[in-house]
């Protein structure tokens, strides 16, 4: 089923924005392209939450979480087996670990995680 791995974290002031990447190698193309994808945070202390997700297939169905909608847009390149989120007008809220999501026939599998913090 392969891997996720996530770049794009790091220390950004408030206000700013950040590219997150995160690349399904070893996944074929016909694992992923049906698969939904997209991006997970977990701040310390508090459960992992939906940041946003993007449907596979023949559908392009959209999922954000209200406190990132209109600064916050995933996206994804199936000819490259890639996810993005792009991160604008960050808060220090938006402190946490992100993590890469797919899922496929109600299987979860999870990027390692990739620090994103926000100074005020």
């Amino acid at each position: 089923q392969g891997r996720l791995e996530e770049s794009g974290g790091g220390l950004v002031q408030r206000g700013g924005s950040l590219r997150l990447s995160c690349a399904a190698t070893g996944t074929i193309t016909s694992v992923f392209n049906p698969s939904t994808v997209g991006w997970y945070r977990q701040a310390p202390g508090k459960d992992r939450e939906l940041v946003a997700t993007i449907s596979g297939g023949g559908s392009r169905n959209y999922a954000y979480a209200d406190a990132v909608k209109g600064r916050f847009m995933v996206s994804r390149d199936n000819a490259r087996k890639r996810v993005y989120l792009q991160m604008n007008d960050l808060a220090p809220e938006d402190t946490a670990v992100y993590y890469c999501y797919r899922n496929l026939d109600g299987r979860n599998f999870w990027g390692q995680g990739t620090q994103v913090t926000v100074s005020s």
